[in-house]
C-alpha cells in the first residue's frame, strides 16, 4: 500500500549526510593528494610532448577560465569600482 499521507516513515532522517559517499570521498581525497605528490617524479620520467598534454589538460583546474568583453562605443560606461 502506497504512502499517500506526505509524512515520512523509516529511512534516514532529512539532511542526514550518506555515510557511504563520505567514506569514498575521504578515500579518494587521499588518493588524490597521494598521486599529486608524486606527480613531479612521474612527470620527469615522460617526453616533453607528454607532459605539455598533461599539463594542458590540468590547467582549468588551476586557473579559472577566462570570459572575452566586448564594449559598444554607444552603451554607457558605469564603472564604479566601490561596488
Amino acid at each position: 500500500m502506497a504512502n499517500n499521507t506526505g509524512k515520512k516513515y523509516g529511512g534516514r532522517k532529512k539532511g542526514v549526510p550518506n555515510r557511504l559517499t563520505s567514506e569514498m570521498r575521504l578515500i579518494l581525497k587521499d588518493l588524490i593528494h597521494n598521486e599529486l605528490s608524486s606527480l613531479g617524479d612521474y612527470m620527469h620520467n615522460l617526453k616533453k610532448e607528454e607532459r605539455i598534454k598533461i599539463l594542458v589538460k590540468l590547467m582549468p583546474y588551476v586557473f579559472p577560465k577566462l570570459e572575452s568583453v566586448s564594449y559598444d562605443l554607444d552603451e554607457p560606461c558605469n564603472f564604479d569600482p566601490f561596488l
